[in-house]
């Protein structure tokens, strides 16, 4: 059993990946909707609830791995999850290295939560592979809205997500690639390709699926369980997330309150 964390449905991106990666591994999601957003909160709010949560979670399940797939969450609390337990965690950073490697322009759109943008943690990413870029970032906490709107099967507005994004885009010179900051952003790739069709978009769900590969490659055996979705928050549109949930593999529901 992996256990894939995230603040809401932006973990679900990166357990697809691992479907596909991996289809035999058996997966437990758990989403902290009761205190989304994410991005708004203070270091130190995050920082003890996702460590409290993530242990709970891990007494409870006795998961062989963590996938912290929410890049808040990982910029703040990764270095002391695993100081504090001894599972194999793997995070979510923005794909920046591959963003750099790919762009003509040397100039960078990074899409993220506010709190993402201000982690000293990016800053270490873009010295290390973005060095020569000119890199644009925005922070802003709209897109993970519309994306959690969209998974519950609501239209995405496309001239208010075109409205959001477009400061990124007026910030300097002709952007060629866009790192997501934000595993929420992945269900509305779709829609940034509509919007900017010369633009090449790099989602971080992938390399983390790669990664869980990885690492649960290199244990003897991963212990079945029921592949539950839990959710720390009550869900008004229970129904509709259940169906939803169940194109993920997780055919039940556990939700608090």
């Amino acid at each position: 059993m992996i256990l894939v964390f995230d603040s809401g449905i932006g973990g679900l991106g990166v357990v697809r990946q691992i479907r596909r990666h991996t289809p035999q591994l058996p997966l437990a999601y758990l989403a902290d909707n009761g205190f989304y957003p994410y991005g708004e909160k203070s270091d130190e709010l995050l920082l003890n609830r996702v460590v409290k949560l993530i242990g709970e979670a891990i007494n409870m399940l006795q998961p062989g791995a963590v996938v912290v797939a929410c890049n808040t969450a990982s910029t703040i609390a990764l270095a002391a999850l695993r100081q504090t337990y001894r599972v194999p965690f793997i995070g979510c950073v923005p794909p920046i290295k591959p963003a750099a490697a790919a762009s003509q322009t040397r100039h960078l759109g990074l899409l993220a939560t506010p709190a993402t943008i201000r982690r000293p943690y990016l800053q270490d990413l873009l010295d290390k592979f973005a060095d020569d870029c000119t890199v644009h970032s925005l922070g802003t906490p709209l897109l993970a809205d519309m994306a959690e709107a969209k998974f519950r099967g609501e239209a995405v507005d496309l001239a208010a997500l075109e409205a959001a994004v477009a400061p990124m885009f007026m910030a300097g010179p002709t952007i060629d690639a866009v790192a997501l900051g934000c595993t929420h952003y992945t269900f509305l790739l779709n829609e940034l390709k509509v919007l900017y069709p010369g633009v090449m978009w790099f989602d971080p769900a992938g390399a983390v699926a790669r990664q869980t590969e990885a690492v649960v490659a290199r244990q003897e055996q991963v212990a079945d369980g029921p592949e539950r979705a839990f959710f720390t928050g009550k869900l008004p549109d229970l129904e509709i997330m259940k169906a939803a949930l169940a194109d993920y593999g997780f055919s039940e529901v556990m939700v608090a309150g």
